[in-house]
């Protein structure tokens, strides 16, 4: 059996709607309801990270899982690990990060990661790393100032990041989740060019028929913006992130999409075209306008 966890987040919901229906799927999630897009005999169960029981009873009968955590610190990939071995659990998949691989990258985030990578490979429990970089849906993130203001927002626009398609990740993690030979492995993955904010706002913009600004925001200016949505340690490592990315650390590109799928990574005019509608109002409109909000990220 295969357990999926992070169902309901940007990469688990696309491996729930991929893995083959035949298949002994088990889902966590802590509001089942909002699971979608699972075969029909796919079983879903109440369970946290945080709650040792609810894994336990979760893992049970587990043989293969994937492990998606978010949550900076809470020590959730330790609990997880715990009770995969005590389970019996052969096969861990774990979301990681490319940032992992960067020398000079020292921010929370990133240490994070590379703690929860370790305490996997030295788990006794066969494990793939699946690292990727941004992925290319945080451009949703921009939707509401596109909508009201055709604007976009942003720290170092110039600058590339190899960003790659949520959906790619999720092809690559079925594949690990359900074939053989990928133990002992670490794939790091990427769309197929290294692009900047500038020019995914220009791409949307010719998508969308409408003209869209991009406004570059200043580091205070960024920070103010993050602010609003993190902690203040969760704040200083993006920004460092962003610097690390201003310095070229992210613009590299990658073909392990296609070397473990097949076939080639997505590209962000892709990824655009299939969600063009979370950058109009309500409506349908492509050129709603109103009054300024304010930076946005």
């Amino acid at each position: 059996m295969i357990l999926v966890t992070g169902a309901t987040g940007t990469v688990g919901r696309e491996v729930v709607r991929r893995l083959p229906a035949d298949l002994h799927i088990r889902i966590m999630a802590r509001d089942p309801e909002r699971v979608a897009g699972a075969a029909p005999s796919a079983q879903t169960v109440v369970g946290d990270l945080g709650d040792r029981e609810s894994l336990d009873r979760a893992l049970d009968g587990v043989t293969t899982a994937l492990l998606v955590t978010s949550s900076v610190g809470a020590g959730d990939d330790a609990r997880f690990v715990r009770a995969a071995n005590s389970a019996g659990v052969q096969r861990l998949v774990k979301l990681s990060a490319a940032a992992v691989l960067d020398r000079q990258a020292e921010d929370l985030i990133t240490r994070w990661q590379r703690g929860n990578e370790e305490l996997l490979c030295n788990s006794g429990l066969e494990w793939t790393l699946l690292r990727p970089r941004a992925f290319m849906s945080n451009t949703l993130s921009w939707a509401e100032s596109i909508r009201s203001e055709h604007v976009v927002r942003g720290l170092h626009g110039t600058s590339a990041n190899a960003c790659v398609d949520p959906r790619d990740i999720a092809d690559v993690a079925v594949r690990v989740l359900t074939e053989d030979g990928h133990a002992g492995k670490a794939y790091t993955l990427t769309g197929p060019e290294a692009i900047t904010a500038v020019e995914q706002t220009e791409r949307l913009g010719r998508l969308l028929g409408m003209s869209l600004r991009f406004e570059e925001l200043s580091q205070d200016e960024a920070r103010l913006v993050l602010d609003r949505r993190y902690p203040a340690p969760i704040v200083e490592a993006l920004l460092e992130s962003a610097e690390r990315q201003r310095a070229g650390a992210k613009a590299e590109v990658e073909d392990t999409v296609q070397a473990v799928t097949g076939r080639p990574s997505g590209n962000f005019r892709a990824w655009a075209e299939d969600h063009l509608t979370a950058f109009v109002d309500r409506h349908g409109r492509r050129d709603a306008a109103a009054a300024p909000s304010g930076p946005g990220q």
